[in-house]
């Protein structure tokens, strides 16, 4: 065994520091990526904000030449971005502004009352002792946002600053005061608690399988989320069509009482990017709320300049940070823009025509398109929106699988999910199509699936099987 030295020659792709984080910061969101700078203004002295001019700084015949550069808070309004935005027109517009330059048109659009706010103002109306009062607010407090109460009733007592404490007969009262409440069903303690306090609620008169469907709630809710309608057919000793009538009155009813307010906790979504069209062409451009506004500090960097201080010092350290983010926003930016335009060219005739215009799309195409990694495709397409006039749109929503056509052409899984949809809105309410029979219409048309993929596409679109769309619509024909 002998022992020997070998040179060889090699290439190898060794990540910088600043590769990395320019990579951690390309995949970041909008709001995301934001409070990141702002992290880096807070340490960084070497960067600074530019300050949007001043109106009224400059000479009158210079203004239009203001308005390009202008912030996008004092950017002037169109007409016709006017048209897109209210049903109204632009006096209108002016007229409610009254001219002044921080309204906020959010403001005028209601927000949506979380279902605490809603308990609470209801409970407002309540002739209440103040003792009562307290103990509903502590109920009302325990609801959490679908509705239930998963905290015992003996624990919200202790919580309670009363003397002395309440009894288990005042928290009952006290429940039951916010089980009477709106919506039907909140403050359960279980789903079939919430599904009996939906069906008192109701008119026995109007809906006479109410005790049929109480009965169920109370023994038999098991057999019938495992829809074993024979043997709960046989334990309830009823005929088929008032099993039918029962099971689409609890159909109708809702296990999330709370799932129709608003959240506590609001999620905001910017959008990367504005998609528009210019000479019947759809261009997407880069939205300038999202670019952080900062640059170099000239005044600083000429002191380091002048100054004794070495290239390894952390002070210069800190420049160069400051150029390579200064650098990597407009790197950014530029592959956001060049991404989301070559995504907007190839789906251009579904910003024209609507969802069955898609075409299917990968992220190799456009990588291909935009000369980059596929990997880098994918991170600019992570979490990034574009507002077009289809609604704000994720990336990831124009990318998808395909099927064949009888031509041999591919066609997006987003197409046929559009096409699912409109055939069975034009369904016969007493006829509805099965899974069978809307492979058979697609086929028609010249798109060639399988029924088990028709099944998966109608279960993501959230639309019922046959039997149930049905049975929904039975009741209405007798």
């Amino acid at each position: 065994m002998t022992v020997s030295l070998q040179l060889r020659a090699g290439h190898q792709l060794t990540m910088t520091p600043f590769l990395q984080r320019s990579i951690q910061l390309l995949q970041l969101s909008s709001l995301e990526f934001q409070q990141q700078v702002q992290e880096v203004l807070t340490t960084n002295p070497f960067l600074e904000t530019v300050e949007p001019e001043e109106p009224g700084t400059t000479d009158a015949p210079e203004a239009p030449e203001q308005a390009a550069d202008a912030s996008p808070d004092e950017a002037p309004i169109t007409a016709d971005g006017l048209d897109e935005l209210w049903s109204g027109g632009p006096s209108d517009y002016r007229s409610s502004r009254g001219g002044d330059d921080e309204w906020d048109p959010a403001l005028m659009v209601p927000g949506t009352p979380t279902l605490r706010e809603h308990l609470l103002q209801q409970a407002g109306c309540l002739r209440l002792s103040d003792r009562d009062r307290v103990l509903v607010h502590a109920v009302v407090e325990a609801v959490d946002a679908s509705g239930y109460l998963t905290q015992p009733l003996d624990e919200l007592a202790a919580l309670c600053p009363l003397d002395p404490p309440a009894d288990d007969d005042e928290m009952l009262v006290a429940l039951r005061h916010v089980q009477a409440l709106d919506p039907p069903g909140v403050a359960a303690r279980s789903v079939a608690e919430c599904l009996r306090l939906q069906l008192l609620a109701l008119d026995a008169d109007e809906h006479p399988a109410r005790g049929l469907a109480m009965r169920i709630v109370d023994r038999h809710l098991d057999l019938l989320a495992a829809h074993d309608f024979q043997r709960l057919q046989r334990e309830l000793g009823c005929d088929e069509p008032s099993l039918q009538a029962a099971t689409v009155l609890l159909r109708g009813l809702t296990p999330r009482p709370g799932a129709g307010y608003g959240a506590d906790e609001t999620q905001f979504v910017v959008a990367d990017v504005i998609v528009q069209q210019s000479k019947g062409k759809w261009v997407a451009s880069i939205n300038p709320e999202v670019i952080p506004r900062i640059h170099v500090s000239r005044f600083y960097a000429s002191i380091l300049k002048g100054g004794r201080e070495g290239g390894g010092s952390p002070v210069s350290q800190q420049l160069r940070e400051a150029r390579w983010l200064v650098r990597n926003i407009e790197q950014r930016f530029q592959t956001i823009q060049r991404v989301a335009q070559a995504i907007v060219d190839h789906q251009s005739r579904f910003f024209d025509y609507g969802p069955m215009a898609m075409k299917p799309l990968t992220l190799g195409e456009i990588a291909d398109k935009v000369g980059l990694h596929e990997s880098t495709v994918s991170r600019v397409t992570s979490r990034k929106y574009m507002s077009t006039p289809r609604g704000l749109l994720e990336f990831k929503h124009f990318f998808g699988s395909h099927v064949e056509t009888a031509a041999g052409a591919p066609c997006s899984a987003t197409a046929v999910r559009a096409l699912i949809t409109e055939l069975i809105g034009a369904e016969d309410a007493n006829r509805p199509l099965s899974d069978i029979k809307l492979t058979r219409l697609l086929e028609q048309r010249g798109i060639r699936v399988a029924r088990r993929t028709v099944s998966k596409y109608r279960d993501s679109l959230q639309i019922p099987s046959v039997e149930v769309r049905r049975m929904s619509h039975r009741p209405q024909a007798l």
